[in-house]
């Protein structure tokens, strides 16, 4: 909100053909005026954080007296200005308990989705606790009991065994997997960091995602594309035989695979295994489809 600029680049992004959309800050620069002129410069939709069910919980977990509040607000105004609206949640041990409350608040919103973050240890991140493997496996399975019947999609960003669980589920209830695969979850199957995702930082940098600080080039010397295809640290993150521990060994590695920045900032190595997945694999066995995204 800060960049003068705001509205130009988003008008030239959409010249180019591409979707944008924006994830602001709810401070009082997100006003009803600037709302209607994202709409008019071509933005699709907005996502805004909110990762409490009260002013104490958002307020405290954020540091920002007041955010929760002017949250709220901002999501009326952005769905007024005629904005699809994206809720954002954090999942921590501290935020965990808390997620059922925020569900029921975000439910009286005609959201385009719910997505929830999974901690990674990064960054700001270190100073946030992660929640247990036991307390993740539950998590998805209220996550996908919810999502049975939630007025809007959920979905999990840096938590990809959420697939592997919600697909035994959907097997053990009956449903064939070439069924399974034209869901909205079947049609995410396999994107992961580097795998159907790049970020490029404000600086140009280009990584495998915005929580996995492998620097691959930069957009003002490389081509975004030639790096996304052809850099040793993509190809490697794409080639699931490569992962190692029980994520190398499990049959779901190509619809899962596992969060490689967990693994990267818990481990050093963007190959391990992710610790946050409870899942053992019974034996050795070839990966369940798809193969990897290009």
């Amino acid at each position: 909100m800060k960049r003068p600029d705001l509205f130009a680049l988003v008008a030239h992004a959409r010249t180019l053909g591409l979707s944008v959309s924006v994830v602001p800050s709810s401070t009082q620069a997100l006003s009803q005026k600037v709302f209607h002129g994202l709409k008019n410069a071509g933005v699709e939709s907005i996502a805004l954080s909110l990762d409490g069910s009260t002013p104490l919980k958002h307020d405290g977990l954020r540091g920002v007296p007041g955010c929760f509040t002017r949250t709220i607000a901002a999501a009326w105004e952005a769905l007024d200005a005629g904005l699809r609206l994206q809720i954002n949640s954090l999942v921590t041990a501290e935020t965990l308990s808390d997620l059922p409350a925020i569900y029921t608040l975000i439910s009286r919103l005609p959201l385009m989705r719910w997505k929830l973050f999974a901690l990674i240890p990064v960054g700001r991140g270190k100073s946030l606790s992660e929640m247990s493997p036991e307390e993740c496996d539950g998590l998805h399975d209220w996550l996908y009991d919810i999502s049975r019947t939630a007025p809007f999609p959920v979905a999990t960003t840096e938590a990809p065994h959420f697939r592997r669980m919600a697909l035994m589920r959907m097997r053990r209830q009956g449903m064939p997997l070439r069924s399974i695969m034209r869901t909205p979850l079947g049609r995410g199957f396999g994107i992961r960091d580097g795998n159907g995702i790049v970020f490029v930082s404000y600086a140009g940098d280009i990584y495998p995602s915005g929580f996995l600080p492998l620097k691959a080039g930069n957009v003002r010397t490389d081509d975004l594309l030639e790096i996304y295809r052809t850099s040793e640290t993509f190809v490697r993150l794409r080639d699931s035989s490569r992962f190692r521990g029980k994520c190398g060994r499990c049959e779901f590695r190509n619809i899962c695979g596992g969060s490689r920045a967990r693994a990267y900032a818990t481990t050093g190595d963007p190959l391990a295994s992710d610790p946050l997945c409870l899942y053992e694999p019974k034996a050795p066995s070839a990966p369940l489809a798809p193969a990897d995204s290009h």
